[in-house]
């Protein structure tokens, strides 16, 4: 279970950890998709991708320091090189958990 701990919200009942294969993959080509959650470092891009999706970008104490609602298909979005966490979510996520930066995530 995901959770956002500083809005005791849950974010997403299931999500997958993903490799370094997996995150080159991400969630292209995916008709439905998941959470998926990776470390990278400074960017990830939407290029082939069928739908928008929300993003949230962690720092090492899983405190959310950049997020992107609705990022659309064939797009880049950047940020800062020391955050390395990156959970990709299905469009409306964010919002639904009201999650917003400076909240902190929990991993169950």
């Amino acid at each position: 279970m995901l959770k956002n701990k500083t809005k005791k919200t849950i974010i997403s009942e299931n999500y997958f950890n993903k490799n370094a294969l997996g995150k080159i993959k991400g969630l292209i080509g995916i008709e439905n998709p998941e959470v998926i959650i990776f470390k990278t470092r400074f960017g990830i891009h939407t290029f082939l991708l069928k739908l928008p999706i929300d993003v949230l970008i962690l720092d090492k104490n899983n405190t959310v320091m950049k997020l992107k609602r609705q990022l659309s298909p064939n797009r880049i979005f950047f940020w800062n090189i020391k955050f390395d966490t990156v959970i990709e979510l299905p469009k409306g996520f964010i919002e639904k958990s009201k999650t917003e930066i400076g909240d902190i995530i929990k991993f169950n």
